[in-house]
This record gives structure tokens, C-alpha cells and sequence, in this order.
């Protein structure tokens, strides 16, 4: 008999989901939003200067219009390079092109541009989602 009337009580006035509630005071970190012109994920700063080490050092001719892929061990991204093509700009030698970037994040297409400044080595001008 008193279990019956335990349990009777329970179904009172007990839990409700209209009356839960989100505790706000629980606080595990702050990430700050990135400023201007600053990279927001370090992973795709990895993960960018991998692409320009895959697009500098293909041979165009030898490739013959072939997509280029490339992985991060790192970051455990990778993609595909494709639509790459060399250009002559202001007397710097260029490649222009896009790529695939597949992460835990999901799949996204980038443009990019990287120019030589002397003796193999390649600068990123541009990089940025389509």
C-alpha cells in the first residue's frame, strides 16, 4: 500500500517537459569570432599552405589537364585540384585555380591563386570559397 501511494505522488506533481528548462549557467569555452583579414580555422590554414605546395610543384605538362589530389595528414583533409592554368601577371608567374576541400566540416569548393617570388617559392594571393 505505501508504494502505491509513493508512486501516486510522483505522477502528482512531478517531472514535466513543458517546465525543463536550459540551464545557462553552464559555461565550457568561448571562441572569439575571427577579426578582418584574420584566418578564422587553423586547420584550413594547414590545409591551404598544402594545396600550394600541391599546385606549385605539379607539372602542368606532364598533367595535361589531369585534376591534382592532395591530403592533409594533419588536419585529415583533402581534395581535388582542378581547372589549374598558369598566367603571366606584372612579369610574376601565376597558377590560378579551384579545388574540393573535404573535412569533418563537409565538402566545400575554393578558388585560389598563388604567384612565385623567386627561386621556387610560391605566395598565396587569393584563396577563398566560391
Amino acid at each position: 500500500m505505501a508504494l502505491l501511494l509513493s508512486l501516486g505522488g510522483c505522477g502528482m506533481g512531478g517531472f514535466s517537459l513543458e517546465k525543463a528548462a536550459i540551464d545557462r549557467s553552464i559555461v565550457t569555452g568561448n571562441v572569439s569570432a575571427a577579426k578582418e583579414g584574420q584566418v578564422e580555422d587553423v586547420s584550413l590554414l594547414a590545409d591551404r599552405i598544402t594545396i600550394r605546395n600541391a599546385a606549385s610543384a605539379a607539372d602542368l605538362q606532364e598533367l595535361a589537364g589531369q585534376p591534382i589530389p592532395w591530403v592533409n595528414a594533419d588536419t585529415g583533409a583533402r581534395g581535388v585540384i582542378s581547372s589549374i592554368a598558369e598566367i603571366r601577371d606584372r612579369g610574376e608567374l601565376c597558377r590560378v585555380f579551384s579545388t574540393t576541400r573535404e573535412n569533418f566540416d563537409g565538402v566545400a569548393l575554393y578558388k585560389g591563386r598563388i604567384c612565385m617570388v623567386g627561386a621556387g617559392n610560391w605566395r598565396i594571393d587569393e584563396f577563398g570559397t566560391l
